[in-house]
């Protein structure tokens, strides 16, 4: 079923709330809002958060753990975000942030409508193919620490009840249709938009918050963004295997944000770009066929909720055509290692190194590997942390 266009915007003071979720063009419409931040306030719109993301603010309102090694997030970073809601006084203004999506109760939902204004609150919602989702969802796990494979980590959530291992949250951020009636219930349908969001027009969901928001055309414009972008299989098998070693040595986690996260992964999104060559994760066609009934139930789901729904919902339950999967284990090119060894390299860099007494029991080469890469963590992370 293929809806209309947005005919009106939003009410003049309205603050519109977009939950995500996660992969559903996020990062994309963030980049845009934040680049016009400057521009937005001459057309009587207002972007309240201090970054791009304000992931930190999102995760204390939906009282959810930080990303893996990262610091924890504190009411200070919420109130911080209210306090630059409320500055807004009576112009429109809009947040974003797909971390919302992992408020898991109604209680949790009322009280940040509420804390965000009340009736003043507008939810969106952006939607696209699970089919789609689960790939760019999986390699997004293995950047936090996940050390499943992918076929298997498929097995898991729509084959293996309660479908909640390894990953909790995938269904509570993908069960679309139970999203948008936790977050009804808080503001009502009239007070809820849903966007089905076209793969092939690109700039179509940009086109849709400015008409939401009553910004003039193409205010909103794409800003490139090489660090968000998808590993590719290799990528992300070398590092799933890192994971692996990772956990298997015991480190900190906090290692793993500083020099793994944010320093290879990070580094080598920035400095190498995938080639046609590069092989792409693929989802196998029991997968597809599942996730397009999943959709095709859904879509049914929300149209019931009678919210504006703005799209074509035939897109959710739509199943692609499958890709040969490619035989033989993925191999990550020598230059894309390099730099990935290198950004790890320039994080422990980035902190002045110390001397240290060495060890009088034990040479190096009387120690085992493991017990080296033990140590070697260990005493990275207190640099950093003495840093």
């Amino acid at each position: 079923m293929e809806t209309d266009c947005i005919k009106e915007s939003l009410p003049v003071g309205t603050r519109l709330l977009h939950i995500g979720p996660h992969k559903t063009g996020t990062t994309a419409i963030q980049g845009a809002l934040f680049a016009a931040k400057d521009t937005m306030p001459a057309h009587g719109v207002d972007f309240p958060a201090h970054s791009r993301h304000p992931m930190e603010a999102a995760l204390a309102a939906c009282a959810r753990p930080a990303m893996m090694g990262d610091t924890a997030p504190t009411d200070k970073h919420w109130t911080r975000l209210l306090d630059a809601v409320r500055a807004t006084g009576d112009r429109t203004s809009v947040i974003s942030s797909e971390f919302f999506a992992d408020a898991e109760d109604d209680e949790t939902v009322a009280r940040i409508v509420e804390q965000l204004g009340g009736e003043r609150v507008h939810i969106l919602i952006t939607l696209r193919p699970l089919a789609r989702i689960m790939p760019s969802q999986w390699q997004q796990y293995v950047q936090n620490g996940l050390r499943m494979g992918y076929d298997n980590w498929l097995e898991h959530m729509l084959r293996k009840a309660p479908y909640e291992q390894p990953n909790p949250s995938f269904w509570r951020r993908h069960r679309h249709d139970r999203l948008v009636e936790r977050w009804t219930r808080a503001v009502g349908p009239e007070r809820m938009t849903v966007v089905v969001v076209d793969d092939s027009d690109r700039d179509g969901l940009l086109r849709t918050f400015e008409a939401l928001l009553g910004l003039p055309a193409n205010l909103l414009r794409p800003v490139p963004d090489a660090a968000n972008r998808s590993l590719t299989l290799a990528e992300t098998e070398m590092l799933r295997k890192l994971n692996v070693e990772f956990r298997g040595n015991g480190l900190p986690d906090e290692l793993y944000s500083k020099l793994v996260r944010n320093g290879a992964v990070m580094h080598m999104k920035n400095a190498c770009s995938p080639t046609p060559q590069d092989v792409k994760i693929t989802t196998p066609q029991w997968a597809i066929e599942a996730a397009g009934a999943i959709g095709a139930e859904m879509a049914g789901t929300i149209a019931a909720t009678g919210v504006r729904v703005v799209g074509d919902t035939a897109l959710l339950s739509a199943v692609p055509e499958a890709v040969a999967k490619v035989s033989g284990a993925p191999r990550i090119a020598p230059d894309v290692a390099a730099q990935a060894l290198y950004g790890a390299l320039a994080a422990v860099a980035a902190a002045p190194v110390r001397h240290t007494t060495p060890a009088k029991a034990r040479t190096v080469h009387q120690t085992s590997s493991k017990e080296l890469v033990r140590v070697l963590g260990h005493r990275c992370l207190k640099k950093l942390r003495r840093r």
